[in-house]
């Protein structure tokens, strides 16, 4: 926007120095060429008359006045004369213009050129015998007079003139781009501090408020999107509260639940109430899951947290700690594969990327084969890192892969019926806050790979 204020600005005060500059540039060039050519032509009819008079003292006057015009002038004089008149003189040669002139007693001037001028200008005047009464009228036509005027200081001037006016030109439009410049910034920076509140809103941070400056309609902007921001930041404030009620007040009473059926279990002996006790315990556990994984949306959807420079490497191995001892039960190997060094750092609100872990090794954990091998990848691909968890489980088609992010939907394949069927839409909630994508492909060897493409930070430098 800034951009288009500038050229904008530019281009009317170029507009503006066109219609002034160029018509006044244009009237000075013909002001110049016409009183050049009067005063040459003034010049030419009095060495005219003079050769009219055709006495001696006139010829000698003519020769010294020719002389001084050529030497005070770029300008050369010739005489057509008979040759006792001004014989020092150069004589012109024979063309139209000077035929014209001895037979037609008719002037000439010729600029050489169409376009301004050429390389000289020539001016042809006849003269006429004066009439022995020195009456005015003309008499026969008794020689001719022609200057030839060089025009190279007429094109230095014309120069002058033009450059000069160019110059001036783009030192205004230097001095109105600069103008535009600090105008440009002064009326867009309450667009600026608009964005800046935006962005930051969009990153997390709530409290971010755009000062109230500026023109009418963006004060008016600014006051609205700050009302905007006050009541988000209330109803976030609010689901908050109510968040942590509802973790406290439903896991409470599970938790509570799920202890009496343990005691209830510990306390009979009947086989038929064991089994609906410990049915009745995994429904528990499943709920449980359930409570939990729409706690996580609802922190998830609320985006309360912006993310931050995070170790992939020590994310990994925290939850492979977590989750090696339920591994090493059924025999199943949890291994990393590639370039996660310490250094490597991806963007992720703090917790997110556990949770995300806990959910897709849950996940792949469940449907892996006794003694099979769980693969976490890490690889750098330009500004993002792409994290793969791959199982040798028994996969997904293309139809349950369309699914599979849907809430509440379970695969087939389940070693158990304790999913609650949230893990992978916890999962790309998380990683979409973060900036980042979740996909799922079928792996060369078989089962399921979740491909999950975080955005890289800055590196830490090497010591």
């Amino acid at each position: 926007m800034i951009r288009q204020l500038i050229r904008s600005y530019v281009l009317l005060v170029a507009v503006a120095i066109g219609l002034f500059t160029v018509p006044v540039a244009f009237t000075l060039t013909a002001q110049l060429r016409d009183d050049t050519q009067l005063s040459v032509n003034r010049e030419a009819t009095t060495m005219a008359l003079l050769l009219g008079n055709g006495n001696d003292a006139s010829c000698q006057a003519l020769e010294e006045m020719a002389k001084a015009y050529g030497d005070e002038t770029p300008g050369e004089v010739q005489v057509a004369a008979p040759r006792e008149c001004a014989a020092d003189l150069p004589r012109p040669e024979r063309d139209a213009a000077l035929t014209k002139a001895l037979e037609d007693g008719a002037s000439t001037t010729d600029w050489g050129s169409s376009f301004i001028w050429g390389p000289q200008l020539v001016i042809t005047v006849p003269a006429h015998e004066r009439a022995a009464n020195g009456d005015n009228d003309k008499g026969a036509v008794v020689g001719a007079v022609r200057i030839v005027y060089s025009t190279s200081n007429l094109t230095h001037r014309l120069w002058t003139i033009w450059g000069f006016r160019a110059a001036l030109a783009a030192i205004v439009l230097a001095a109105a781009a600069g103008i535009g410049v600090i105008a440009a910034r002064r009326l867009t920076r309450p667009l600026r501090q608009l964005n800046d509140m935006a962005s930051k809103f969009s990153d997390g941070d709530l409290t971010a408020r755009s000062p109230v400056t500026g023109p009418q309609e963006t004060q008016t902007l600014a006051r609205t999107l700050n009302q905007g921001a006050e009541r988000l930041d209330t109803l976030i404030g609010a689901q908050r509260i109510f968040v942590a009620d509802a973790s406290h007040q439903l896991r409470t009473p599970l938790t509570a639940l799920r202890l009496s059926l343990d005691n209830i279990a510990d306390g009979v002996d009947d086989e038929f109430v064991k089994e609906d006790v410990e049915q009745a315990t995994a429904e528990v556990v499943r709920m449980s899951r359930l409570v939990n994984g729409l706690l996580v949306l609802a922190r998830a959807e609320a985006k309360v947290t912006a993310a931050e420079p995070l170790s992939l490497r020590d994310v990994i191995e925290e939850r492979f700690s977590v989750w090696r001892p339920a591994a090493d039960e059924r025999g199943v190997t949890i291994a990393l594969r590639g370039g996660a060094d310490g250094r490597l750092l991806v963007l992720a609100s703090p917790g997110h990327l556990d949770q995300v872990l806990d959910n897709v090794l849950s996940n792949a954990l469940e449907v892996s084969p006794d003694g099979g091998t769980i693969t976490v990848q890490v690889e750098r691909r330009g500004n993002e890192v792409e994290l793969l968890v791959l199982d040798e489980g028994p996969g997904m088609s293309d139809a349950e892969k369309s699914r599979a992010f849907d809430r509440f939907w379970r695969g087939q394949g389940l070693t158990g019926r304790i999913g609650s069927g949230l893990g992978l839409a916890v999962v790309k909630q998380l990683v979409t806050d973060d900036g980042g994508t979740v996909t799922l492909r079928d792996p060369p060897g078989g089962g399921l790979c979740v491909a999950i493409s975080l955005r890289a930070a800055a590196q830490r430098s090497g010591g």
